[in-house]
């Protein structure tokens, strides 16, 4: 299969579809909760899916197989992140039961667990130092080491007060880019904070100030998502505003605006070689944008709530 794309969400229902022509052409059902989170492995045989609180892999290829090929249970509340290691060896999650969980995927059970002592939002694996770093409820951005250490280092960028009222933001998103050059974390109020681990990697890149700082969404509006672009080139933002919005990595200016959801937009997801980006919405669609144009080429219809979380791979690996 040279395309895989699929949606999920609170109709608990996962659905594969043709990304050119927008017809569905496979549903699964997800038994037991709304699906927060997909993941498609590298060589795109599998598809993880995150709900409350089980991780279920499927079968791509197979159509005939509804059910799921492998159930992880360890997580006692949502999952919230999922990422598969480069070449599928294992599996990471988060969850807001406050852990970070890695998985060998010939085993139910997982091999390690992180306690982060507060709802995890989203983690990202750094692979030039195999390190997670986690953003959680209480604002903390977290460095992880996957060997024997552990816990690394944290900061909490979004700390301050107004009035002697303490203000505390959570971090919602965090990425690293595929050269590790850049990464981004966003608060939920939609205050983006960047660094560069290599150039700043003095002892740990996050004891240094970020290169930059600034806000992706309207005051008064919710960041809900961040991905940076295959290319490194883009981070694209998602909001309670109805927008994707994409910002040039170079300078960090606002370079496009994707505006047709009539509600939350969750998720959001490039293609290999960054020309288009699939987002999902609580307007119980997905859409598929070019980037190039910034037109809007598709809409996926079918699903008959929020939809939460979108997977794509459409990589030649």
């Amino acid at each position: 299969m040279s395309v895989v794309l699929a949606t999920a969400g609170y109709d608990k229902k996962i659905r594969f579809w043709e990304a050119p022509s927008g017809i569905c052409q496979r549903i699964l059902k997800f038994p037991d909760s709304q699906v927060n989170k997909l993941e498609i492995t590298p060589d795109k045989q599998f598809l993880a899916a995150g709900g409350n609180p089980h991780i279920r892999l499927y079968e791509i290829a197979n159509s005939e197989h509804q059910q799921p090929v492998l159930t992880l249970e360890g997580h006692t509340a949502s999952v919230t992140s999922l990422g598969f290691q480069r070449d599928g060896r294992y599996l990471y999650s988060s969850s807001e039961d406050g852990t970070i969980k890695l998985w060998d995927l010939r085993n139910p059970t997982y091999s390690r667990s992180f306690d982060v002592k507060a709802p995890v939002r989203s983690v990202a694996l750094r692979s030039d130092r195999d390190e997670i770093i986690s953003g959680d409820a209480a604002g903390n951005i977290t460095v992880w080491d996957l060997g024997d250490n552990g816990f690394i280092h944290q900061i909490q960028p979004g700390r301050g007060s107004t009035g002697g009222c303490l203000i505390q933001t959570s971090i919602q998103a965090v990425d690293i880019s595929d050269d590790c050059r850049t990464f981004a974390a966003v608060s939920n109020h939609g205050t983006v904070y960047v660094w560069d681990p290599i150039s700043q990697n003095t002892g740990n890149f996050l004891e240094n100030p970020p290169i930059t700082k600034f806000r992706a969404h309207p005051t008064g509006s919710y960041c809900l998502h961040a991905k940076i672009s295959p290319d490194c080139r883009h981070l694209c933002t998602t909001g309670s505003d109805g927008s994707a919005r994409l910002f040039d990595t170079t300078t960090w200016e606002l370079k496009n605006e994707l505006k047709a959801h009539k509600k939350w937009v969750w998720d959001a997801a490039f293609c290999a070689d960054s020309s288009y980006l699939v987002t999902a919405s609580s307007d119980t669609t997905a859409r598929l944008w070019n980037l190039r144009s910034g037109e809007l080429t598709k809409i996926y219809h079918g699903h008959q709530s929020a939809v939460t979380c979108v997977a794509l791979n459409d990589s030649s690996v």
